[in-house]
């Protein structure tokens, strides 16, 4: 079959070009200058099958320039560049390469189709292209590199002064290029995304259409190794007719095919495989380029290694070695189903031997620089996360899906993902609070601890467990930290003091603080620049503009909902405790200020029924739907409806060393005999109280507290003892049933 080189002006209108002619059937790949790139299909010229390959260059290839002093505008005079200074042409991008870059690709090419503009310029860049070149060896400099520009030009005069290259050594080796491994979920996904154009989210969805259609295999699958049944010569002969790639199948059937090589069995399903032909206008769109790519990789698999020459010269020019080298194809093997992993062409060398000699044409030095490495590509990261052991085949499309859908990064031309100012600012203030939190070993740790759970290694329970505990303590940790997060985010994004709404004042500067909504919510004083967290998972309000009589900071009331706790807190103390006994993330009703109204000091009534560290105390705010709520569980007593008001007394019970409540009852609906109104007595033992009181459990209870017990505070807010004649509350087996003993 013979070959046609057509040649674009630019690299993306070479690619619209090509998928035009091929109806988009066609595979790609860079060209050696990493620049351009060249799409291969097969199609009809002149009447003749032909294997078209489309490429471009990137404007004009060469350019005119002045020789020697006269390229340096500050030493010479610009008038005598009118007359006396000469010129040379020559390459317009040395960095591109692009005199080579052609030589290659149109080394064994019968024909040359130049789409290019129909102007002068145009016409210019035909001649450049088409230009026969003496198209000369080209010698690599051994030392490579020298990043010092004086010994650089030092090496160039000594191999200027020199006629002739003298023939070191010469050397000629057989090599193979491998044939590709069955293909798996991952690298499925990783070629959809490099040589497709198709993210890993899209590609995973058609690859299951084609799937439930019976055109492949199962596409999910981390396994590269074919069991020792799989019928592969049967999966061959369904593409035996296909008008694509018949020979190669026909052949291969003829002559006895190749065993895979031996990859990796992951224990799930086989590697993804073909399982019925189609053809392009069956699928048609993405489905055929994908399906096209999956049958082409299993022909491979079953195909021969590709066996090329490979040869080398070396060269003494004065005191310095230079080499090229260039490779001859033996045997194309898997490269005639998949020509874009065929060995490129390079120069084709003379028959030497050492001592001959070779006039030296010309000799320059080329000035580079280093540059950053570019954006990751979508294929690279699919790579580096299996690398790392972060997701699965399963779910890495879903994870690089989810960071486009919440704009962290774009996806750029060549499917590189660039990251946006919000993804760069997350992970700064991530890697600022916590660094493991960017970075891939958590991750994977999660992921090897779940592999051993798998293999019978590890018990689920306690993975489970422990992996709970360390997220739970990060996400903590970073809460307490938002701070460093909020600095970040107001460097690229709205202020935070221009964010929220005015909510309570500060203590130090006496200004309306702002309430963030945002979770996690918090107070920021943008005249202090201070910032302070609060409970999660409740709203928050102002408490009646009293004052916290420590800091003089305004309260604020947090409650989880109508049938839930609320309680008032102090936003400094929250985050800043008082009393030694006091930890961060503590509310009023835990504070053990002595004389304080809102403390536990002189709301706590006793010991939680339940838990074994909590009191139960009065939420002031609850009237007339009255509650009392356990400062640490989640256990909420309703009482007293429609009661006046209700103070927790000075006294205690001497039953139980509970503190008694003073209630004043509506006269209308007093449970008290006759006109009476006030009764005050133990909430645990009273008779009068005990009928009405109502146990409940809150729907949530705030995640702020991660305190341990505490001791006991106030006026007798000792442990709620039995009362007399009543049954022991710990026997019964229903833990309701216990709790309500000490209420009904």
């Amino acid at each position: 079959m013979k070959t046609v080189l057509m040649v674009a002006e630019k690299p993306s209108l070479a690619q619209s070009i090509a998928k035009i002619l091929s109806r988009g059937s066609l595979s790609s790949h860079k060209g050696l200058n990493g620049a351009c790139s060249v799409h291969e299909y097969t199609g009809t010229f002149a009447g003749q099958p032909v294997r078209f390959k489309m490429t471009s260059v990137c404007g004009h290839v060469m350019t005119l320039d002045f020789l020697g002093k006269y390229n340096k505008w500050d030493k010479v005079d610009p008038a005598e560049l009118f007359s006396q200074a000469p010129t040379e042409k020559k390459e317009a991008n040395p960095k591109l390469n692009m005199v080579k870059f052609l030589q290659v690709e149109g080394r064994g090419c019968d024909y040359i189709v130049l789409w290019l503009d129909c102007d002068k310029e145009g016409e210019n860049i035909c001649f450049e292209v088409n230009t026969d070149k003496d198209r000369s060896l080209l010698l690599d400099w051994d030392r490579v590199r020298v990043f010092d520009r004086e010994i650089a030009q030092m090496f160039l005069n000594m191999t200027k002064l020199e006629k002739e290259a003298q023939v070191e050594a010469t050397s000629r080796k057989e090599k193979a290029k491998q044939r590709p491994l069955a293909l798996n979920t991952v690298e499925m996904l990783r070629v959809a995304s490099s040589s497709l154009g198709m993210g890993p989210q899209h590609a995973m969805q058609t690859a299951e259409r084609l799937y439930t259609q019976g055109y492949i295999s199962y596409p999910r699958t981390e396994t590269t190794h074919y069991p020792e049944n799989f019928d592969l010569k049967g999966s061959l002969r369904q593409q035996a007719n296909h008008p694509y790639w018949a020979d190669t199948v026909k052949r291969l059937l003829a002559e006895g095919i190749n065993r895979p090589r031996k990859g990796h069995d992951a224990g799930d399903h086989p590697p993804i495989t073909p399982m019925k032909s189609a053809t392009e206008a069956e699928l048609g769109g993405d489905a055929w380029r994908l399906y096209e790519y999956i049958t082409r990789h299993f022909i491979a698999t079953v195909s021969h290694d590709c066996k090329y020459l490979q040869s080398t010269i070396s060269f003494r020019i004065g005191p310095e070695l230079f080499t090229c080298s260039g490779k001859t194809v033996l045997s194309p093997g898997f490269t005639e189903v998949m020509p874009w992993q065929s060995v490129p062409l390079e120069e084709s060398l003379p028959t030497c031997q050492r001592g001959d000699a070779f006039p030296v044409g010309e000799v320059k030095m080329l000035e580079k620089q280093t540059n950053p490495p570019d954006y990751l590509t979508e294929a690279e990261l699919i790579t580096l996360m299996e690398k790392h052991g972060i997701g699965t085949d399963a779910s890495i499309p879903v994870h690089i899906n989810n960071i486009c859908q919440r704009n962290y990064v774009t996806v750029e031309s060549g499917r590189r993902l660039k990251p946006t100012n919000l993804g760069i600012v997350l992970v700064h203030g991530y890697y600022k609070i916590d660094a493991e939190l960017v970075l891939p070993t958590i991750r994977s740790a999660v992921e090897k601890q779940l592999n051993l759970i798998a293999q019978g290694k590890a018990d689920y329970r306690q993975v489970l467990g422990h992996t709970l505990d360390v997220f739970k303590r990060k996400f903590h940790y970073f809460v307490d930290s938002i701070a460093g997060m909020d600095e970040l985010m107001e460097v690229s994004f709205s202020p935070l003091a221009a964010t929220g709404k005015p909510l309570s004042r500060c203590g130090k500067c006496h200004r309306f603080m702002k309430y963030i909504q945002a979770k996690p919510s918090r107070l920021h004083c943008s005249h202090c620049d201070e910032t302070y967290t609060l409970p999660q998972n409740g709203t928050i309000k102002l408490y009646k503009e009293l004052r916290c009589p420590l800091d003089d900071f305004e309260l604020v009331l947090w409650s989880s909902g109508s049938r839930g706790k609320s309680y008032p807190l102090c936003p400094y103390c929250y985050n800043h405790p008082p009393f030694r006994d006091m930890k961060k993330g503590m509310g009023c009703n835990e504070c053990t200020h002595p004389s304080c109204q809102h403390s536990l000091s002189m709301l706590g009534i006793g010991q939680c029924v339940e838990c074994e560290s909590g009191v139960l105390v009065l939420d002031p705010t609850s009237g007339p739907k009255w509650k009392v709520a356990c400062n640490k569980c989640n256990v909420v007593a309703h009482c007293f409806e429609n009661a006046h008001r209700v103070r927790v007394s000075a006294d205690t019970c001497s039953v139980c060393e509970a503190a008694l409540l003073d209630v004043d009852f509506n006269k209308a609906k007093s449970p008290l005999p006759g006109d009476e109104t006030q009764h005050m007595g133990c909430v645990f033992c009273d008779p009068v109280f005990q009928e009405l009181v109502e146990l409940k459990h809150a729907a949530s209870c705030h995640p702020m507290h991660r305190g341990g017990p505490g001791r006991r505070q106030g006026r007798g807010r000792g442990r709620a003892r039995r009362p007399p004649g009543k049954p022991n509350p710990r026997r019964p087996k229903d833990k309701m049933s216990a709790l309500a003993a000490y209420f009904v």
